[in-house]
Formats: C-alpha cells, sequence, structure tokens
C-alpha cells in the first residue's frame, strides 16, 4: 500500500505593525514571505475575524516612551486573548525594535509571549510558522497603503549618534542599499499600480556615502533614477538630515516634475548650546544657512521638520530662541515633541533630565500653538489656486486627497466636493475654495 502524505494546512497570520513607515515596509515584506510559503496572511484583523489556530504578530517600536508603552499593551492585549477560553490565537509573535532592543528583558516580563525575533531576524519567524524559506526577492512584499502610494525604503541604520536618538543602538550602522535593487523594487511597486513613492531612510543625507570609497552621496543620482520609471507621478522624499545634506538633490527636484518640492528634514533645536548638548554636528548659523538654500535652489519648496523642547541646556532663552526661529522660518509642515530620557543614550549617561515635565508640556503646547497660527495663514493663502490632488479615500461628504506638498498620515488633507464621482488614486485639478489649519477644502474642476 502506498501511503498518502497528507497536507498540513498553514494557519493564517495576522500581522499588527505599529510605529514608523520604516517598520512598515520590514511587516509588508514578512507578509509577502509568509504568503509565498502558503499561509493566508492579514493585516491588523481584529480578532473576532480570525480562523481557529490564528498566529499574531506584531511588529514593535522602541524609539521613545509612548511607542514603547505602545509596543507592549499591544503585546498584552493579544496575549490576554491567546489565553481566552476558546481563543482563535494560538500563539503571539514579537518582532521589530522594542524586541531587538530590549530582547534579554522582554521575555520575562511578558511570558506569554510565545517566540521573541528582533529587527533584523524576522525572517526565522516565516521559518518556524512555515518551515521552509520561499524564494521570495528581497524587496518584495505586499503592499498595505492604498495601491497607488508606497514606502519606499533606501537604507536601514544610522551613524550620526545623536545624544537623544536610540535608534543606532536597535539598527546598527548605516547601510545604503545598492541603487539598482531600489530601482528594481521601485519598478516591481510601479507595475503593480504605485504612482506615488515615498521615499525613506533613517537618514536621506547619508544615502550611499558607505558605497563608494570618496564617501559621495548617491540620493540625487538614485532620486534621477526613479524619476524616470513609467508610471511614477511623485517622488517625495522623508528624513533628511542637515548637517552634509547633499545639496544635489535638490538640483533634481527643482528639474524633475515628478519629484514633489517637499523635504522632510528634522532640526530638533536652533539654539547653539542645545544642538551642541545635542551633538547634531551643526550650529545655527549653518542651519539657517540651509534653509535658505533650500528655498533658493527649490521656489515654492515645502519643508516639514520636527524640533523638540525640554532637552537638557534648554532654558527660558534656548526656548524664546526657538519660537523666534519657527516665526522667522515659517515652516508649512511641522511636528515637535519633549525630550524623554532613553537609556543607554549619550545624553542618559552625560546629562541630567532636570527641566519638570510640566515646563516641558507648557513649551510644547506654546510651540505647537504658534504653529498652528502659521499653518493657517499658509493654508489661507492657497485659496482660489488650483492644486493636482491624489484622491486616497471616500467619507460621506467628501472624496478625501493630498497635494505633492502633503506625506501621508501625517500632513494635510484636501477635502474634494462631491461634484463628480472620484476613485481611489485618480489625480484631479482641484479650485481651493477655503481652509483651516490642517486641511483644505476645494472642488475639483474640468481637467
Amino acid at each position: 500500500m502506498t501511503e498518502t502524505t497528507k497536507t498540513v494546512a498553514l494557519p493564517t497570520v495576522n500581522i499588527i505593525s505599529l510605529g514608523c513607515s520604516k517598520n512598515l515596509v520590514d511587516a509588508e515584506q514578512l507578509m509577502k514571505c509568509l504568503a509565498d510559503a502558503g499561509c493566508k496572511v492579514v493585516f491588523d484583523a481584529p480578532v473576532r475575524s480570525l480562523p481557529k489556530g490564528s498566529i499574531v504578530v506584531v511588529n514593535t517600536c522602541g524609539f521613545i516612551a509612548d511607542a514603547k508603552e505602545e509596543s507592549i499593551n499591544t503585546l498584552l492585549a493579544w496575549a490576554k486573548e491567546k489565553e481566552r477560553r476558546n481563543s482563535h490565537v494560538s500563539e503571539v509573535i514579537a518582532m521589530g525594535c522594542l524586541s531587538e532592543r530590549y530582547r534579554d528583558e522582554l521575555p520575562g516580563m511578558i511570558p506569554e509571549v510565545d517566540v521573541w525575533a528582533g529587527k533584523k531576524d524576522w525572517h526565522s519567524i516565516v521559518a518556524r510558522i512555515a518551515r521552509r524559506h520561499p524564494a521570495t526577492a528581497p524587496y518584495d512584499r505586499v503592499i498595505t497603503t492604498p495601491r497607488h502610494h508606497a514606502y519606499l525604503k533606501i537604507a536601514e541604520g544610522c551613524d550620526r549618534f545623536c545624544a537623544f536618538c536610540a535608534i543606532p543602538l536597535i539598527t546598527g550602522r548605516y547601510h545604503s542599499r545598492r541603487p539598482d535593487e531600489v530601482v528594481a523594487e521601485a519598478e516591481m511597486l510601479a507595475a503593480r499600480g504605485v504612482k506615488e513613492l515615498n521615499v525613506i531612510a533613517q537618514d536621506l543625507s547619508a544615502y550611499g556615502r558607505d558605497l563608494n570609497s570618496e564617501g559621495r552621496s548617491g540620493l540625487a543620482a538614485l532620486v534621477d533614477l526613479l524619476a524616470d520609471i513609467n508610471g511614477i507621478e511623485r517622488i517625495r522624499l522623508h528624513y533628511a538630515y542637515p548637517a552634509d545634506f547633499p545639496m544635489d538633490v535638490l538640483d533634481v527636484m527643482a528639474r524633475r516634475d515628478n519629484v514633489c518640492k517637499y523635504i522632510d528634514i528634522a532640526l530638533q533645536h536652533i539654539a547653539d548650546p542645545v544642538l551642541a548638548n545635542m551633538r547634531r554636528h551643526i550650529d545655527g548659523a549653518a542651519t539657517r544657512g540651509l534653509l535658505a538654500e533650500i528655498r533658493r535652489r527649490v521656489p515654492g519648496i515645502h519643508i516639514r521638520t520636527t524640533l523638540m523642547v525640554g532637552f537638557p541646556g534648554e532654558g527660558e532663552a534656548e526656548f524664546a530662541e526657538l519660537l523666534d526661529f519657527v516665526r522667522e522660518q515659517r515652516f508649512e509642515r511641522m511636528g515637535a515633541f519633549a525630550y524623554c530620557e532613553e537609556e543607554d543614550t549619550y545624553a542618559a549617561r552625560h546629562f541630567s533630565d532636570d527641566i519638570p515635565d510640566d515646563v516641558k508640556q507648557s513649551r510644547l503646547a506654546e510651540l505647537m500653538a504658534l504653529q498652528e497660527e502659521i499653518s493657517l495663514e499658509i493654508q489661507q493663502e492657497k485659496v482660489g489656486r488650483v492644486m493636482r490632488v491624489v484622491i486616497d479615500r471616500e467619507e460621506s461628504d467628501y472624496y478625501v486627497g493630498r497635494t505633492e506638498f502633503d506625506s501621508p498620515e501625517v500632513d494635510p488633507e484636501v477635502l474634494v466636493e462631491k461634484v463628480r464621482p472620484l476613485h481611489r488614486g485618480d489625480y484631479v485639478n482641484v479650485e481651493i475654495t477655503s481652509a483651516l489649519p490642517f486641511e483644505l477644502i476645494g472642488r475639483p474642476i474640468s481637467e
């Protein structure tokens, strides 16, 4: 008698991705590997929709205290669900930045989690669940964002070692991806209908310096290659570093119509004593010079930045200087956060976190109130203009979209009146009729 080989059905795997877009790309690659191995894969599905025996993978974030707390609470919630009688969840697996950083401590804290993988060894999850390694291209992935836009990660790690930041402790030293591999991934995304690439790295300014003996930046050349890809209508750049900024990328931005006039560049502060304590490798005068040159070379550019309040050395005078800087620069897009000491960082070892939390929060509120006023004025200047808008979704009263100056999830949106049917991914000309601090309202017009 011939023995019949039984095919074992693989479980459904629910992927929960927390934190930044760089984390999301890792989760999307994991999803593709699991799917190629024969698993049914879902993204951020509610527990009631999961079949019996499902596995939950939580891609954790370990950047700041709030993100760590969210990751731990998410793991605890799914672990509790696993322990519930007749639960549909059979295993909970952790991966990502938090489990990379605290791999030795977390298993003892949350023993209900079955497997701890890090940020760099998530492929082991595929081998554990599917018992094999599928022949998936290194860059291939499931797209969890709306199909017309996707994130494109071009590097991993960071060599800056800013005093406050734990990212180098988690991700390691900077490693650029080869341009040919990045272009191949972008072409694959374009073939699947992606029209907008949001290019991301912990530090765009350093891209390519580790790929040549001269230490030259390769960002401008890479963006030029991406702009040549058929079907790509927008390329947007995220997370440049102000020191050693690659000025030649501005020439590409000014010359190429499908490279958005937009740069995300975290400045953190402007006062020299604070910048020195932060180990930012740049002073206030050089920061102002850089911003002036960016605006000179790319007229109409929208600059997004992130600022920090409450870092050691920020007295009342330094905070006042920061407020004056924001009034002077009138950033089109700005976020801010209060300093929170991270263990094992330079700041934790060398400075006392002695600014009271209530002072930090008061400064943060004052800074963001100022930015809201500036944002409203800038938004109002767009009333009467016709702007090109991509439609992201439909709501009951409006279509919701974005201009080239708006990155998904973090920037203002455009509420488009429903005067004719529109669809997700459509690019339409919209006349702006009114403005709020973080939204525009407009009417589609004939092409």
